[in-house]
């Protein structure tokens, strides 16, 4: 149980560091993390009920996010699954996380009135929903996603709200000024 906290910690401090900008930092909590997954990879072997073990899911889970996270935002190839070593369920619901990530991101961005980008990040969010969406297998073979995506959905429709509001806030600010520059010959 120990490897499982170990390796979410690592994930929780990676996402954060991601929305700091520190990417290297990023990468670094995100290699201790894999470090201790390898570790427990023995464990698959001795006793595969504690590896399949919801604990231990949602340290691949969190690992997953992590990874993806950094490299949806960092601009960089998404990992597959693979590459990152896991499950399959623990692969999707990592990436449904994303959704939520990627809302705090544009949220970030909007509150220091950084509209670039955030429409980019929006589509991002809605392509992987749109992929989620469409698997369908019975939820003890994706491990809840199902519950996942749709929690996400609302996580997409406030932020797209959200981001509308700023888009459409952010272009009357722009119309005034101008308004405001060509009425005092500025």
């Amino acid at each position: 149980m120990s490897v499982s906290r170990e390796v979410i910690r690592f994930s929780a401090n990676a996402i954060r560091a991601v929305h700091r900008g520190d990417f290297d930092d990023a990468r670094e909590l995100i290699g201790q993390g894999d470090a201790r997954l390898r570790e427990a990879d023995h464990i698959r072997e001795s006793s595969p009920s504690i590896f399949n073990a919801g604990f231990m899911n949602d340290a691949r889970k969190e690992f997953t996010e992590a990874n993806v996270t950094l490299a949806v935002i960092s601009r960089a190839d998404i990992p597959s699954i693979s590459d990152l070593k896991v499950d399959a369920a623990a692969y999707i619901n990592g990436i449904a996380e994303v959704i939520g990530e990627l809302r705090r991101y544009i949220l970030d961005a909007l509150r220091r009135d950084v509209v670039d980008g955030c429409q980019e990040f929006m589509d991002i969010m809605d392509e992987i929903y749109g992929v989620l969406v469409t698997i369908d297998f019975p939820e003890g073979v994706t491990s809840g996603l199902r519950h996942n995506t749709d929690a996400m959905r609302g996580v997409l429709e406030r932020t797209r709200g959200d981001l509308t509001m700023a888009l459409r806030q952010h272009s009357l600010e722009a119309r005034l000024a101008e308004w405001e520059n060509k009425r005092t010959g500025a």
